[in-house]
């Protein structure tokens, strides 16, 4: 299982839609604080509700989208250039090749999701001459439910890439689904009490909640906490099920 991760990890640090991925959200992260100060100034706005209103909202799209790019070119491809085939023929057993191929994705997913929280941040709060900073807690609380949330989404579009053999194909088909999911979960929550409780209890609702952490407490904040790990393991366990019984060519 080491060696299977030690090798994951070599991918991914020489893929390049990962660095590309990588390199574009940072150049936002530290040119996109110029416009801000030169369109309302440097003394009229406070860090903590850009970071709030502006740097977590933003990143909740970038956790649900940018991801996807990733799983389409490091997990897709593989099965499409014949890759996956080699890994299954080594002799080990595939359950180790998923959850390695899972949590070292995972990992380059979490990397991407933490761009804007942390160099975003910092670019602004540079700008801004450090005016109204958030508080240590608070933004400690915010990074560590923004990485439990990215593992839960990772092991969803771990799942699709899994399904989908096709990079293109993949791609295409989770952008669509995690632009358009949470909406449709919505409405038939209005529609059904049954989907009315899944949403509400989904990562898809709650991860809404990262910024106001600050207003939850006791068994709302466990919930916060409970609902990625438990969908984590979930479609990890799911996702392996489907490797298992997935004809590799």
């Amino acid at each position: 299982m080491s060696n299977l991760m030690m090798s994951e990890w070599y991918k991914l640090k020489r893929d390049r839609s990962f660095w590309t991925l990588i390199l574009l959200l940072m150049m936002t992260s530290l040119f996109y604080p110029l416009l801000i100060v030169f369109d309302e100034g440097a003394t009229t706005i406070k860090v903590i509700d850009f970071y709030r209103n502006t740097i977590l909202e933003g990143n909740n799209y970038v956790i649900r989208l940018v991801p996807c790019i990733l799983a389409g070119f490091f997990i897709s491809s593989e099965y499409s250039i014949g890759t996956m085939k080699s890994i299954t023929a080594s002799g080990n057993s595939r359950a180790h090749i998923y959850f390695a191929k899972l949590i070292v994705y995972s990992i380059g997913a979490v990397l991407i999701s933490l761009i804007f929280p942390l160099i975003f941040t910092g670019a602004v709060s540079v700008f801004l001459h450090f005016n109204g900073m958030p508080g240590i807690g608070y933004f400690a609380g915010t990074i560590g439910l923004t990485i439990l949330y990215t593992i839960a989404f990772a092991s969803m579009m771990a799942l699709f890439a899994t399904i989908f053999t096709d990079s293109g194909k993949a791609i295409g088909f989770m952008l669509i689904f995690f632009i358009i999911f949470d909406s449709i979960l919505y409405l038939l929550g209005s529609l059904s009490p049954v989907f009315e409780i899944i949403y509400n209890y989904s990562v898809f609702k709650l991860f809404l909640d990262i910024g106001n952490i600050g207003t939850v407490h006791g068994a709302e904040m466990i919930q916060l906490v409970i609902t990625p790990v438990v969908t984590f393991v979930a479609f990890g366990i799911l996702g392996n099920y489907l490797f298992q019984k997935k004809e590799i060519k």
